[in-house]
């Protein structure tokens, strides 16, 4: 996992909402506080001392876990890189073995760049996954930026519809148009660029290097 960066202010649009599935933000919300709340103290963390790891301040971090804002995904990652855990052990209970069924219209969806993209879990959230498949879209000329992932992360990302141009480091844009695939390394900065004038859908699958989910952020 990369080192978290000197510390940065979170943008304001990293306290929009999350579009949940049932529309009750609040809920949602008070779940991330209580997963959040969990996992620092497990740490022996305090909120100043997460902050300087995470680079998100006290403040917003108080606000977190009291259930007063729930982050985008992309502040979440940071908190999640800081704890070392997966975005999806900050966002929902621990999920029930066995056989699961993930309605369309129950699924997890997480919203970033004001909409330009936008990830639908195609698993129940819950405890970290080995293997995470997520349905993304990308708006026209939409570029979306990742952070680096844990040592070993990999992503393969499938067209299904539209065109995406992929860059993984300082390797040159690989274009990918409908029905292409790509497998790559994703523990090294990356960004998804659709450079169409229509939107991009793709699967999305998120490996880690030792089982354990490498996040979708």
């Amino acid at each position: 996992m990369a080192k978290v960066a000197a510390m940065v202010m979170a943008r304001k649009e990293d306290f929009e909402n999350f579009p949940g599935a049932d529309g009750a933000p609040t809920k949602l919300s008070i779940i991330v506080g209580e997963n959040l709340r969990q996992l620092r103290r497990k740490n022996g963390l305090s909120l100043e001392q997460l902050g300087s790891l995470s680079g998100v301040s006290r403040a917003m971090l108080g606000q977190i876990e009291t259930g007063k804002s729930a982050p985008t995904i992309n502040l979440l990652g940071r908190i999640a890189e800081a704890l070392k855990v997966s975005v999806p052990s900050l966002i929902s209970n621990p999920g029930a073995g066995g056989t699961i069924i993930v309605p369309r219209d129950r699924a997890t969806i997480v919203t970033s760049s004001e909409g330009g993209f936008v990830s639908r879990a195609l698993f129940p959230w819950g405890d970290p996954q080995s293997v995470e498949i997520y349905e993304v879209t990308v708006s026209a000329q939409h570029r979306e930026t990742f952070a680096a992932q844990p040592a070993g992360a990999k992503k393969n990302l499938v067209i299904l519809t539209g065109s995406l141009e992929i860059v993984v480091g300082e390797d040159s844009p690989a274009r990918l148009l409908e029905g292409d695939a790509i497998l790559f390394n994703a523990d090294t900065p990356h960004h998804f660029r659709n450079p169409g004038d229509d939107v991009a859908k793709a699967f999305l699958v998120v490996t880690g290097s030792d089982g354990s989910n490498a996040r979708v952020r």
